[in-house]
């Protein structure tokens, strides 16, 4: 009757939004016919797995209810998926989520042992709204760890940008000859770039300028910003490469210490458990003998 009584409120809403569609404010159309294209990402998406054929019938309705949400989209773009591609994982999780409670009731049912219907009913929402959240929480673990990864590499394209940069090279020359260095993600994003660049005939810290806005990591923004004044004004901007460096190198040893006492801070809860459930196993059997003599 609950699953009932929602699908009916779900499809009287769809009926009234399609009856009464909303209509945007006046600002808001005047800023879509005014809009600049913007350029075109520096972040590519990949395809998806099994969970985006199952769930792609409903990437349209929840882009209707306004998924995902900007933040949503920036942490997709770093971990290179797709808009689609998540809503899709969103909709199938939740859906299997939905369903995998109802089919242990009914094989439970038909082996002789029926369940109350509020656990079945119970377990499907639960589980529905863990596989619709689950996506989103894995997305952001992701693109967290690899916002620290660039950070960690793009100390050491500092250093390196510095050391050419000393050697005579120019700037241009020093950032790609630098990019072709390293090895990994956060130096083929580099590349991607500065290839980017090169090909549309933009000068590289506008394109790296952009690559720190769709990765949200300020310290590229600031390294686009300095090399701007290198390039156009002629600023030495080696000193200021080597300071900055310096500086990432510090806070990434803070953040790496703060997060090695934090896992030793966590460690303590397991260790107490394993005490107490210890205490347990040697005194209950003593504990049951007393019980047992009075």
């Amino acid at each position: 009757m609950i699953l009932l009584g929602a699908g009916a409120g779900l499809g009287l809403w769809a009926l009234v939004v399609w009856l009464v569609p909303p209509r945007p404010p006046l600002a808001e159309l005047i800023a879509r016919i005014q809009a600049q294209p913007k350029p075109r990402p520096l972040l590519t998406p990949q395809g998806g797995s099994w969970a985006v054929r199952l769930g792609s019938p409903f990437t349209a309705r929840l882009r209707s209810l306004g998924l995902p949400h900007t933040s949503i989209e920036k942490d997709l773009a770093i971990t290179g998926r797709s808009a689609d591609t998540h809503l899709a994982e969103k909709a199938a999780l939740a859906l299997a989520g939905l369903l995998l409670p109802v089919a242990v009731g009914l094989v439970l049912a038909l082996g002789g042992r029926p369940q109350p219907w509020p656990v079945p009913t119970g377990a499907s929402l639960a589980l529905a709204a863990g596989g619709f959240l689950l996506p989103d929480l894995t997305v952001r673990t992701e693109a967290r760890r690899r916002r620290t990864a660039f950070r960690h590499a793009l100390s050491s394209y500092l250093n390196l940008l510095h050391i050419l940069l000393a050697g005579g090279a120019g700037v241009d020359a020093a950032l790609h000859d630098a990019a072709d260095t390293g090895q990994g993600w956060a130096y083929r994003q580099l590349r991607r770039a500065l290839n980017t660049a090169r090909l549309t005939r933009s000068s590289p810290w506008t394109v790296l300028g952009q690559l720190g806005e769709e990765l949200e990591i300020g310290e590229l923004t600031e390294l686009a910003a300095s090399l701007s004044l290198a390039g156009t004004e002629g600023a030495k901007v080696r000193a200021s490469l080597a300071a900055k460096a310096a500086a990432m190198r510090t806070r990434d040893g803070a953040e790496a210490e703060g997060q090695a006492n934090a896992a030793t801070e966590r460690m303590a809860l397991p260790g107490m458990l394993m005490a107490f459930g210890f205490v347990i196993f040697v005194f209950y059997p003593a504990l049951v003998q007393i019980a047992v003599s009075l």
